[in-house]
């Protein structure tokens, strides 16, 4: 049995990320759940949260415009004034409403314990004024201090945290904002095994495929990955679980190297491989292009079943097919029948 190893992205129903679009989303969310906790307990204190959701809204909005250059020349001192004076504005008026929430969140947990339905909107409440403050911290640090935000304390969308930034160098797709989902298909372009790589990269998923695969087709013996899988440990790693890896490495090639690759079987698995490709594409034409649901176990759900429903399909097509060949031959026979009795 051979297999295809691949990764590709799933992308989750998320808009564009910037900071100041992510403090919209937990302004937004706070304000939303402080008068619902409200409207519980039967308190007026956020009688005007449609009000003060449009008020970010706008002050969201005249942040966004102060970036904008409507011309090519380059940004001048007052430009520059303005984008801070609207984004302290901004974050003046966020910081406000979120000690407002802190204060009736305080005063609701006193007066009366909070039960059921309570419990779980004021830790919802905890959680995105957290995230806000976060979103705050970021804008004051970049906008105003000048810093440059690191990538690993950037979180791409409030209510699919787990979603990545990734950038696979594919040609006009410069970013895809999802998670990467890896899968191993055999010859017979069945998918075996798939993973969902949280924070993971190729590299770091090889031996696993292989090995998790194994555990169930025990008659596995080969296997082709793309570049994006090598590293020197996965090549031995490899090696100790299949009479054939090939697995293409990078940079320039040891004479050892060069003639493995130079092999026939090599070269012929390796052209093989872009097939893998096609289980791919046929994944993401059938619903898997990106994920509706919300959290990341069913996000791992309707991979899987997305994975399971392509196999399906699979043997859905080999049905048929001998299904028309039982007809075609059924069709022969009745012809060689019917031209003997007109003999």
């Amino acid at each position: 049995m051979h297999g295809r190893v691949d990764s590709f992205v799933v992308e989750t129903n998320v808009h564009f990320p910037t900071d100041i679009n992510l403090l919209l989303d937990g302004m937004r969310t706070v304000i939303r759940l402080s008068a619902e906790l409200c409207d519980i307990r039967g308190v007026s204190d956020w009688r005007q949260s449609s009000y003060n959701i449009r008020c970010m809204k706008k002050l969201e909005r005249a942040a966004q415009n102060s970036k904008k250059s409507k011309s090519t020349r380059a940004k001048t001192s007052s430009d520059n004034d303005k984008i801070k004076s609207t984004h302290i504005e901004y974050i003046n008026a966020s910081q406000s409403l979120l000690n407002k929430a802190k204060e009736t969140l305080n005063s609701l947990k006193t007066s009366k314990e909070l039960r059921g339905q309570e419990i779980k909107i004021a830790q919802n409440i905890e959680t995105f004024i957290a995230h806000s403050n976060r979103q705050i911290d970021q804008i004051n640090r970049r906008v105003i201090l000048g810093e440059t935000i690191p990538h690993a304390e950037k979180v791409f969308s409030l209510f699919k945290p787990y979603t990545e930034w990734i950038s696979k160098g594919k040609a006009g797709v410069p970013v895809e904002l999802g998670v990467r989902v890896c899968i191993m298909e055999d010859q017979y372009q069945f998918i075996l095994h798939h993973k969902v790589m949280q924070k993971q990269t190729d590299d770091q998923v090889a031996v696993e495929m292989v090995k998790e695969t194994k555990e169930r087709f025990g008659k596995m013996s080969s296997s082709s990955f793309d570049k994006g899988f090598h590293s020197p440990a996965n090549q031995e790693a490899l090696k100790a679980e299949l009479e054939l890896v090939v697995l293409p490495r990078k940079g320039k090639l040891s004479k050892i190297a060069r003639e493995a690759e130079q092999t026939e079987d090599f070269k012929a698995r390796r052209r093989q491989h872009s097939a893998v490709e096609s289980a791919i594409n046929a994944l993401e034409v059938h619903g898997l292009d990106y994920c509706p649901d919300y959290g990341i176990e069913r996000f791992e759900r309707y991979v899987a079943l997305a994975v399971l429903g392509r196999n399906i399909q699979l043997v859905g097509v080999i049905a048929r097919n001998i299904e028309r060949k039982q007809q075609k031959k059924q069709k022969n026979k009745a012809l060689k029948k019917s031209f003997k009795a007109a003999a």
